[in-house]
């Protein structure tokens, strides 16, 4: 079964393009105004309709109410939503009762000790993704390119598929897939040379590690 590759924080048409182009299975865009990579409702719009059909679009928000969810959805119609702050169980089961979509649910891990709150989000959510907890300070959840120990996966089995995060760049996906066993990966901050400024050659590159990875994993 091949990775599932996400690029997240898709903020341009040469982003969205190079996603396209090198075999990407899904696109996050990003709602949260402390982040670069913060969209507009139009623009999120017209990225959405770029890749409509070709990527598996995810708009991405942040202990958002539901009046900020329903706008992104109408203007985006993702295939995921994807809930990267605080939420929890609870409220995460209200965001996809409420709104009819699949969501991935974020989860912050530091030690062995941040899994325990997991089996009640595989009930509330249909995909899980791994992060990393953000820095004291930080002003943001998530894309701040902070890893944490990929071991700490290795072994566990979930009754959903997941997703690593944090970190992750085309130099260290495959020994991160190797440590942690990820049936998928997503980047933002470790394609991009500026913070929000995608390199479509480093997304072409993550892609690929990604996949040489997958393939040599293979029996």
């Amino acid at each position: 079964m091949s990775i599932l590759v996400k690029i997240c924080g898709i903020n341009s048409a040469e982003a969205a393009d190079a996603a396209v182009r090198a075999g990407a299975d899904l696109a996050g865009l990003v709602f949260h105004p402390k982040s670069p990579r913060h969209l507009s409702l139009d623009a999120a719009r017209a990225l959405a309709e770029r890749m409509r059909g070709r990527l598996r679009i995810v708009a991405l928000v942040a202990d958002a109410d539901d009046a900020t969810i329903a706008a992104v959805a109408q203007a985006v119609q993702p295939v995921y939503l994807q809930l990267h702050g605080k939420e929890t169980p609870e409220r995460t089961g209200q965001v996809r009762a409420r709104f009819g979509l699949p969501v991935i649910k974020a989860i912050s891990i530091a030690e062995a000790a941040d899994f325990d709150a997991v089996p009640e989000y595989e009930i509330a959510a249909d995909l899980l993704l791994f992060d990393a907890k953000a820095p004291d300070g930080a002003p943001r959840p998530g894309g701040h390119g902070a890893a944490f120990d990929w071991q700490l996966l290795r072994g566990r089995s979930f009754s959903h598929p997941w997703l690593l995060a944090g970190g992750l760049t085309p130099d260290n996906v495959a020994r991160a897939i190797a440590a942690s066993g990820a049936p998928g990966v997503d980047v933002s901050s470790g394609v991009e040379t500026a913070p929000g400024v995608k390199s479509t050659q480093l997304i072409a590159d993550f892609v690929s590690a990604a996949r040489k990875a997958q393939f040599a994993e293979a029996p």
